[in-house]
């Protein structure tokens, strides 16, 4: 949540109506079918009232209708006096519509003029077509691909030598398998397409908005060329990506990617529970660089640059360190409202102005529009401007409210040390969300009404998450075990965020599901809703005073701290846990003596460190072994990023390092880390203490066949099983019963045939797919092979937990939980 900026209306700035008008000017132009030589003729008819009312004022009545009767012959006197007697209305009228013109020209300019020497002349052909350009953004990672968004330099189709030089910016998705970085020259080659749109959301508009239309899916990457982008930029994004590789060395994951996007504006690492819970209670503004942050970047600024350097100059220090890290996390439409909104009012304090909240929001905004007219349509920009103007017309009528119904029933001196956390933490939250709710609900047609308790409750935490976390990363960069100390400091604020807003998201009846919601009634809403807000003329200037609750965030760092070193001591039990990481294995692997062993690792590394960095402790985040029990894709594909958050001391290695690109580069990844590659043999066994241990019953290039054992207790990870295995193992007989069965594939009926579970005779079949699988699995056979059995599936009940002491076992799973013996 922003902290309230300045309050209060005054008579609005020529500026403030200029922007509006400019943003008007856009507006139209988007809606109505005029070309550009319309809204030049509009602009020189405005132009010339505006000097003909400017000479009338100008001049003497006399002189000036002497000339005009000489030139036209045809004004009354009368008229005449009358255009000198109104001429400063009609000035400001003609200059407004002079820039609306002009904001309609703009937005205009902007829009792509198809021809041979830009690059969306050449979608959607059946051509495959080589390109050539420089990387202008950093790469955006995902699980299993990355974006690039490159400035074209030339083309040409791949069975032609003739390069034809071309324009424009694309947006390549490439394999993760290779490293990329902000400019780079490289060569991509695919097919050229628009970007696609469907019913619910056109990807074709989005990128549009950022002057992005062509697209190449699944495209083959190759460098030409490092660094030959700004020397600047390039220094703000190698600093960024040192930072965001500290950030995952010092904290665990969903922690790390949370931090990451708070502090950085990272956000693609951050699972998608755990975003879906912040999406779901109203929330996810935490998550997403705001003016909060800015206001917390700029008061830290201030404070320090100014003491150091002298107010004038810390101010432009000050400024300077506002733009790099705009720069730094994304300079998405939020950031840069709010990085314009904090340099205005730091430039507002040092000449001794206050700052009206109303100007500044709409002289931003008309800046904003300026220099990229397609930012009103941005949803981000939308709401932060209307969490803004919520803040701005209704924080101090809220607070006012308060403090009037509290001293009724309080003491004086309890009131004033109520007023700023309650107003922080609660009214500001109620002001913000009352101004973005018809926002939320046309563009996603559902409202939060567990988001006033859930912001309350978690805001108290975010201001030393910045701080502090900011203060770890900077320090790490320059010495790292300081910087971890410090960062262990901001870990239980970062947790206790993450866990409050998971337990809010499930609560009954959290969420109102709408339907589609018509563009009318938003503007009729903010129309009726802003025309009673100024009528009622509730705004006076005031400065909000607001303080951490420090006692709160103690006892929250000292509970979660507790609760974690609690729940990662070794008991002395075998404790198996099948993650939920889609279609691919991950089995999680704790010893009776505590040691982990990661079996697998399945195709989203979001979710598998997710996971992983729930179960390690925070303060030992490695593995003692990593197994790869398969090599195929869907099985390492989110290993390579994975061991670089938690490496492992050891690796077993299964199967055809060749099997797969994503096997290349763990391999890869693994030797240039100096991390022990052991090559898997049938027959292999891991003593895992307490008479634990993992077997290797089979070997092959497909992978591993493996056998966990405690006692009575037996689980099969037949991860990387091939019909060869089946055969050797006669259908299950040569092994005999088991407690536990993996069910290979994903359930692949070719691969589980009702002979080998029959003969295995598991207790419990479990199986690890994604619902929705697009491939269908699992196989309707298997589903109807295993009725019989206890079937826990990851789609349906999440993570699936196994302790054991070797002759019990206690089964638990993360939906419907539910314990047998």
């Amino acid at each position: 949540m922003e902290k309230a900026p300045q309050t209060g209306i005054s008579i609005p700035t020529p500026l403030l109506w200029a922007s509006m008008a400019f943003v008007t000017g856009i507006l139209l132009a988007a809606w109505l079918p005029f070309g550009l030589g319309l809204w030049w003729l509009f602009a020189g008819i405005s132009a010339a009232v505006l000097v003909i009312n400017i000479l009338a004022l100008r001049y003497a009545s006399t002189h000036f209708a002497a000339v005009v009767r000489v030139l036209t012959n045809t004004f009354s006197a009368s008229f005449l006096k009358s255009v000198q007697k109104h001429s400063g209305r009609l000035i400001f009228a003609a200059l407004l519509l002079l820039v609306m013109c002009f904001g309609g020209l703009r937005y205009l300019a902007t829009q792509p003029v198809i021809s041979p020497e830009f690059i969306a002349a050449y979608n959607d052909n059946d051509l495959k077509m080589v390109v050539t350009g420089v990387v202008v953004a950093p790469p955006d990672e995902r699980d299993s691909y990355t974006n690039l968004r490159i400035a074209v330099e030339r083309l040409r189709p791949e069975n032609d030598i003739q390069h034809i030089d071309v324009n424009g910016l694309l947006l390549a998705r490439v394999s993760v398998d290779a490293e990329w970085s902000y400019g780079d020259r490289v060569v991509v080659s695919g097919f050229l397409r628009t970007p696609p749109e469907n019913e619910d959301f056109s990807y074709r508009d989005y990128l549009a908005r950022q002057g992005v239309y062509s697209f190449m899916s699944f495209a083959d990457a190759s460098l030409l060329e490092p660094d030959v982008g700004n020397p600047l930029l390039a220094a703000v994004y190698k600093f960024k990506t040192g930072a965001l590789d500290l950030t995952y060395r010092f904290w665990p994951d969903p922690e790390a990617s949370l931090l990451a996007g708070i502090l950085l504006g990272v956000e693609s690492g951050i699972p998608q529970d755990v975003r879906a819970a912040f999406n779901d209670t109203g929330t996810s503004h935490v998550i997403a660089i705001s003016g909060f942050n800015i206001t917390i970047i700029a008061g830290l600024f201030s404070a320090l640059f100014g003491r150091w350097l002298g107010y004038w100059r810390g101010m432009l220090v000050s400024l300077f360190g506002i733009a790099v890290y705009t720069l730094l996390v994304g300079a998405d439409a939020a950031v840069v409202r709010a990085a314009i909104m904090g340099s205005l009012t730091l430039l507002a304090r040092q000449v001794g102005r206050r700052q009206d909240g109303i100007n500044s929001l709409a002289i931003t905004a008309g800046i904003m529009a300026l220099f990229n007219p397609h930012i009103p349509w941005d949803v981000g920009f939308q709401l932060s401007f209307a969490a803004v103007m919520g803040l701005v017309l209704y924080a101090e009528p809220l607070t006012d409210w308060f403090v009037a119904l509290a001293t009724k029933r309080l003491p004086e001196a309890t009131v004033q040390r109520l007023v700023a956390p309650v107003s922080e933490y609660l009214l500001f939250t109620l002001a913000a969300g009352f101004s973005t709710l018809p926002i939320i609900a046309y563009h996603f047609q559902r409202l939060s009404l567990s988001s006033l308790p859930a912001n309350a409750a978690i805001l108290p935490a975010q201001p030393p998450i910045m701080i502090v976390g900011g203060v770890a990363v900077l320090v790490g960069m320059v010495y790292y075990p300081l910087g971890q100390a410090v960062a262990y400091l901001t870990w239980p604020f970062v947790v206790y965020t993450i866990r409050i807003v998971e337990a809010f998201a499930v609560l009954p009846g959290g969420l109102l599901v709408l339907g589609e919601i018509p563009a009318w009634t938003v503007i009729l809403f903010y129309g009726l809703v802003l025309l009673l807000t100024f009528k009622a003329a509730w705004l006076r200037h005031r400065l909000p005073n607001v303080r951490p609750i420090a006692v709160f965030g103690l006892l929250a760092a000292l509970t979660m701290l507790s609760w974690q070193a609690a729940l990662s001591a070794p008991d002395g039990k075998l404790h198996i846990t099948v993650l939920d990481v889609d279609s691919g294995d991950a089995v999680l692997i704790q010893t009776p003596e505590g040691r982990y062993i990661l079996v697998g690792g399945g195709p989203s590394a979001s979710r598998l460190s997710n996971a992983l960095g729930r179960r390690l402790s925070l303060f030992n985040r490695q593995l003692d072994y990593l197994v790869v029990a398969s090599p195929q894709e869907h099985q390492v594909a989110a290993l390579p990023r994975v061991v670089e958050r938690f490496p492992p001391q050891q690796v077993w290695w299964s199967g055809n390092v060749n099997a797969s690109s994503s096997a290349r580069y763990l391999r890869s990844t693994l030797s240039d880390a100096g991390i022990l590659i052991v090559e898997g043999e049938t027959g292999q066994r891991f003593d895992l203490g307490e008479g634990a241990y993992l077997e290797a019953l089979a070997v092959s290039e497909r992978g591993a066949v493996l056998l966990l054992v405690l006692d009575n207790f037996r689980v099969l990870l037949p991860i990387g099983l091939d019909f060869d295995a089946l055969d050797a193992f006669e259908m299950g007989l040569e092994i005999g019963p088991v407690t536990a069965l993996l069910l290979a594939d994903s359930g692949y009926a070719p691969l589980n045939p009702p002979e080998w579970i029959d003969n295995l005779q598991p207790q419990v079949i479990l199986l690890s797919v994604e619902a929705g699988n697009f491939e269908g699995l699992p196989d309707e056979a298997i589903v109807d092979a295993a009725t019989s059995y206890n079937l826990l599936r990851t789609d349906h009940h999440g993570w699936i937990h196994l302790t054991t002491d070797g002759q019990q076992m206690w089964v638990e799973v993360e939906k419907n939980s539910d314990q047998s013996q």
